[in-house]
């Protein structure tokens, strides 16, 4: 087990808070803010600093954390329709890149393609459009490398028929 400070808290997640934040916008569903998801998975990964035993990369667990907490809140969410508590302590303002009217189109298609995947599915291509390696993919989703690049090769065709129609 590794020992973690606040400073170490703070550090991981500022190299990751982009990251962390693009997965959370993705699985949030109304009325479960983004910002309210990325702060359930910070606490998430508050909690289970002691618990990481550097057996993998820290970024590969904080992917685990955000994938599971991201889908149990989802989940938790429809099944209960739950209500959240909006906490103000710890936010995160998302950079947004000015995109011209066919890059706003593109996007826009993209992610609402990606949105009518399947859970697996979505969670593959998310990690894969973060620019992860197949090996990191499989070590974060319980795959194997193989299974991740056939389902790949599936996504993509099912991505670019979809769009191909958005579009």
């Amino acid at each position: 087990m590794q020992k973690f400070t606040i400073n170490t808290f703070e550090q991981i997640v500022e190299e990751n808070k982009g990251k962390i934040y693009r997965i959370c916008k993705i699985y949030a569903i109304s009325p479960l803010e983004p910002q309210d998801l990325f702060q359930e998975v910070l606490y998430s990964i508050w909690k289970s600093m002691m618990t990481f035993k550097g057996n993998s990369n820290i970024n590969t667990w904080i992917y685990r954390i955000t994938f599971n907490v991201c889908l149990r809140s989802k989940q938790k969410l429809e099944k209960n329709n739950f209500k959240t508590v909006h906490l103000e302590s710890i936010q995160f303002v998302p950079v947004d890149i000015p995109l011209d009217r066919t890059q706003q189109a593109k996007h826009k298609a993209l992610t609402s393609c990606i949105s009518s995947l399947n859970e697996t599915d979505k969670s593959i291509i998310i990690l894969y459009l973060e620019e992860l390696k197949y090996k990191e993919i499989a070590e974060i989703t319980g795959m194997t490398e193989n299974h991740i690049a056939v389902k790949m090769k599936r996504i993509k065709k099912t991505l670019l028929n979809c769009i191909t129609n958005k579009l």
